[in-house]
This record gives structure tokens, C-alpha cells and sequence, in this order.
């Protein structure tokens, strides 16, 4: 049973700067914000949005405002004809130029206006959940590639530490030889510590700069250009804080956690944004089916026009034509129509358009409770994975600071010719796997947190570091 824990935090200290020259080193926010502001996901999001946006200005449009259309043509025609004049038939050269201006607007179609307005304004709303989305998509990648990097700058950093160390012990044991304290096998063994050290200690300096480079890969970064992250000494990061909860029954431990859990998933469930978008994909098909059902009522549209003309005959003797204005004035003419239109029979395309519609609302109903019931698990599963953790760390503490004195009375025995080399070696493996290990919890733990933070309402670019 894992203790329940109050005002904890991991406390990540910025380097000593000094000596060094004024480049600028990012903090694991300023990567996640690089991160965000260069992804290419979020730069193909944004054109999305644009098109949303379009597409509601489009509704609005169509659901307000008038279509317009203006034409004008001219032709001359060299056979026979008909007289517009005298409507007969002549058999002469003619011109002819009209001009027409005509406005319509649909007056009902079955709220299909209305409708698309408001898939319009879901889809704008489903792409902010979507950007969101990938904005926390992007910022525990980054998080997590980040506290890879550190991992792998602090076991290097002890590793570098053990290999001096490493060293130092293989001068004490040569002199012991001389003094005829040791044999010679224990230098050979000394001198293969040191080799180790140093294999392992290059090893995970590659591991570091591959790290980097998956950093860097996340974040978009130039991958020619350095970058050069806040990283701690692997004695600042260790985890402080109260803790209470060890004199609790199981009962009341389990009952506060279960607590907890119900707390964090009714958030979850209210701010999540792949909650949000399940919701939007659903209200869409919802008002996409009721457009269909509405497809089969009658339709009203409204339309008007004006249009006008001019004719001449230049192949005909004698003809002396009207001028182009007093025809202009004299041929227009207006017209204003209703049209009412009724659906009798379509080939059932309108009522199999409806059992569709049914279907994806159904689908869309069936994924967002898909979507509820894995939200649920997920924040089951983080604050399991959080006091899991926590208590991985707990022990890796324990682990490390005995493993630590043991390795320092080892030291002074070694000093003194108590032990042999290869017990040195047996306690120098172990104090390195404490320390490693130790690291790794900590930092394990601070993404979790994170994590059950981030279903409990608190954004990764909002919560403090």
C-alpha cells in the first residue's frame, strides 16, 4: 500500500552558468513552447482552421444573403432570322446585345441553411479541441525526450565521476602491489575498472546525444545548431516534500484514492479535448441527420431579374436603326418568380441519404462512449502509474543512500587493504545502479504527476516547473 502524499514537487536547479558564454539555454517550458510554435501538425491545423472558418463564413452567407448574377452578350448573325420587332422571319445580316441582371435567394429548404451554420460553428469548435490535442500531443513528447536527455547528461555525469575514481583506486592498488599488499591481479582487475568506466561512461554520452537528437527532432530544431537545455546535477534531482497518509487504514487510503479518481475523471470527462472532439463529431452528424430528415419537405425560393436589348440590321438597304439608348430604355423588362418545389418520388435517394445520416450518428454516439469509458481507464491507469512511481522512488531513495555509505566504507576498506578489488567492483556496480535507478525513478515520477495533473484540468504548458 503506497502512502498518500501532499506538497510534492521535484526541484530540477538551473546549472552554474559562470565561465561560460551567454547562449541561450532552454527550460523544459521554452522547449515545449519551441516544440508547439514549429510543429508541423500544428502548422497543418491552422490551415484547417482557416478552411472551418471559410466554411462558416459560407453558411452564413448562404443563409442570409442573395446569389446576384449579371450576363451580357453580342452576336451577329448572317441567315435567316426572326425580326424582334415584328416577330416574322427576314433573311438579312443582324447584330444583336443584351444585358441581364437576376438575384435569387432560397426562402426554405428545410433549415438546411440553418443547419450548415451550425455544423459550420461545431467543426471551429471541434478544431480548437483538435488543436489542443495536438499541443498536449506535442508537449509530453518534448517533456519526455527532455527528461531523456537529462538521464543520459547525469549517468554520464556519474559515470564520469566513478571513472576518476576508477582511476585513483588503480594508483592506491599499484602501490599496494609495490608495498606487497595486493597482487598483481588485483591491478589487472583495477585496470579493467577503469576501462569498464569508461566504456560505459562514452556509451552513455552516445545515448545522451541520441537523445538530443530525438529533442531536437520533436521540437523541429535545426538539427546543425546546438541546443542547449537546463539540465540539473543529478544530486539537485531528487524529490522533496511532506508526506502523510503511513498511520491510515487501508480502508480510508483506498477510499480518499478512489476519491481522487472520481474527482480527476469528472474533469477529465469536461475538459479533455479528445472528449470534446467525440462530442463535436456527434452534435455534427446529429444536425446532418436532421438536415437529411428535412430534405424531404417541399422548398421555396424567390428570384428576380431585369434585362434589356439592342438589334440592328447593318446588311439591310435603306434600314435606318433605333439608337442603342432609346432600345436600352425601351426593351427592358422585370420579372419576379416563386418557386415552390415538392419531392414526389427520387428514387428513395432522400430516405436512404436519412438511414445513412442514422448510421453515423450512431457511430459517432458509439465512439464518444468509446471515448468516456478509455478517458476513465486513462486516469484510472495515470494515478496508479503516478503512486507506482512514488513508490518505485521511495525505495530507489532507500536503495541509494545505503548504497551509498556501503560504497563509501568500501572505499576506505579498499584504502586499507580490508577487501579485495573485486569486492570493490561488486560495490561500486551496485552504488551505480542505485544511482541510476534512483534518477530514473524521479524523473519517471515527474511525468507521471504531470500526466495526472494534466486529467485533472491543468494543461502541460500551464502547470509549474
Amino acid at each position: 500500500m503506497c502512502c498518500m502524499v501532499a506538497a510534492l514537487y521535484i526541484s530540477l536547479l538551473s546549472p552554474d552558468m559562470s565561465g561560460q558564454d551567454l547562449r541561450k539555454t532552454y527550460t523544459l517550458r521554452e522547449c515545449m513552447e519551441y516544440a508547439v510554435g514549429n510543429s508541423a501538425d500544428m502548422q497543418v491545423r491552422k490551415t484547417q482552421s482557416d478552411d472551418e472558418r471559410i466554411a462558416r463564413r459560407d453558411a452564413v452567407l448562404q443563409a442570409f444573403t442573395p446569389s446576384v448574377s449579371a450576363d451580357a452578350y453580342a452576336y451577329s448573325n448572317f441567315g435567316r432570322t426572326v425580326d424582334p420587332e415584328t416577330n416574322t422571319y427576314i433573311s438579312t445580316t443582324s447584330f444583336n446585345n443584351a444585358y441581364s441582371v437576376s438575384a435569387g435567394i432560397t426562402l426554405f429548404n428545410g433549415f438546411n441553411a440553418v443547419n450548415n451554420m451550425k455544423i459550420a460553428r461545431t467543426a471551429q469548435s471541434m478544431g480548437r479541441s483538435e488543436e489542443q490535442q495536438i499541443i498536449d500531443r506535442v508537449c509530453l513528447a518534448t517533456m519526455e525526450a527532455y527528461c531523456n536527455v537529462v538521464y543520459y547528461s547525469n549517468l554520464a555525469e556519474i559515470l564520469e565521476s566513478q571513472a576518476e575514481t576508477s582511476a585513483k583506486t588503480l594508483e592506491l592498488v599499484m602501490r599496494q602491489e609495490e608495498l606487497g599488499q595486493k597482487g598483481h591481479a588485483d591491478v589487472v582487475q583495477a585496470k579493467a575498472d577503469v576501462a569498464d568506466m569508461d566504456y560505459r561512461r562514452i556509451e552513455a554520452v552516445n545515448n545522451m546525444k541520441n537523445a538530443l537528437i530525438t529533442l531536437k527532432d520533436i521540437m523541429f530544431w535545426p538539427m546543425d545548431e546546438d541546443l542547449h537545455i537546463e539540465i540539473s546535477s543529478w544530486e539537485n534531482i531528487r524529490i522533496h516534500g511532506e508526506f502523510s497518509g503511513d498511520s491510515e487504514t487501508e480502508t480510508a487510503v483506498n477510499e480518499s484514492l478512489s476519491r481522487e479518481i472520481e474527482a480527476i475523471t469528472e474533469t477529465a470527462l469536461n475538459c479533455l479535448p479528445s472528449i470534446a472532439v467525440a462530442r463535436g463529431n456527434m452534435e455534427a452528424a446529429f444536425l446532418k441527420l436532421r438536415t437529411a430528415r428535412w430534405q424531404t419537405a417541399p422548398s421555396l425560393n424567390l428570384y428576380g431579374g431585369w434585362s434589356t436589348s439592342y438589334y440592328t440590321y447593318p446588311g439591310q438597304k435603306g434600314y435606318v436603326p433605333t439608337p442603342f439608348w432609346t432600345q436600352f430604355g425601351n426593351n427592358g423588362g422585370e420579372y419576379i418568380q416563386l418557386t415552390l418545389s415538392i419531392p414526389i418520388f427520387d428514387r428513395l435517394s432522400r430516405h436512404s441519404e436519412i438511414a445513412r445520416k442514422k448510421n453515423e450518428y450512431r457511430r459517432a454516439e458509439i465512439e464518444l462512449h468509446r471515448k468516456e469509458r478509455e478517458v476513465e481507464a486513462e486516469v484510472r491507469r495515470a494515478v496508479q502509474d503516478r503512486d507506482g512511481a512514488w513508490a518505485a522512488y521511495l525505495q530507489a531513495d532507500r536503495r541509494a543512500m545505503v548504497q551509498e555509505e556501503a560504497h563509501e566504507l568500501n572505499t576506505r576498506k579498499l584504502e586499507q587493504g580490508l577487501i579485495s578489488q573485486l569486492e570493490y567492483r561488486t560495490s561500486s556496480e551496485q552504488y551505480l545502479s542505485a544511482m541510476a535507478e534512483r534518477l530514473n525513478a524521479a524523473l519517471k515520477y515527474d511525468i507521471k504527476r504531470r500526466v495526472v495533473e494534466y486529467y485533472g484540468g491543468t494543461g502541460y504548458l500551464q502547470q509549474e516547473y
